[in-house]
């Protein structure tokens, strides 16, 4: 934990969220600026930069966040979603602490 990290102070509960999961590993919570009608985070408990700072022991904890993303977004009410993971400024992190997006649901969402 970081004492100045916005997703750490989720974490401890020092700041307010709309949890939809959480689990001895993640923290899932609605983003407050959604792009689109369903619009959640999957965060880890640990503080870790980003996926640049992953290695090796982090395996398991990036596969559970993965699988997470297909089961909340269905019970979400999503069929097709989207998920992303920015990672540095220059790919347009803005927290620096990893997570993955989760995104869908109203118009369908652009080709890449």
């Amino acid at each position: 934990m970081t004492t100045d990290c916005i997703f750490c102070k989720i974490v401890n509960g020092s700041i307010p969220s709309k949890i939809i999961f959480e689990d001895e590993d993640v923290i899932v919570f609605n983003d407050i600026k959604p792009i689109n009608p369903i619009h959640f985070l999957i965060v880890p408990r640990v503080h870790i930069d980003s996926l640049a700072a992953c290695d090796v022991q982090h395996q398991a904890l990036l596969g559970k966040m993965l699988l997470l993303a297909p089961k909340l977004a269905k019970e979400q009410g999503l069929i097709g979603f989207r998920t992303m993971i920015n990672t540095g400024r220059e790919g347009g992190q803005e927290v620096f602490h990893i997570h993955v997006h989760v995104f869908g649901g109203g118009e369908q969402l652009p080709k890449l």
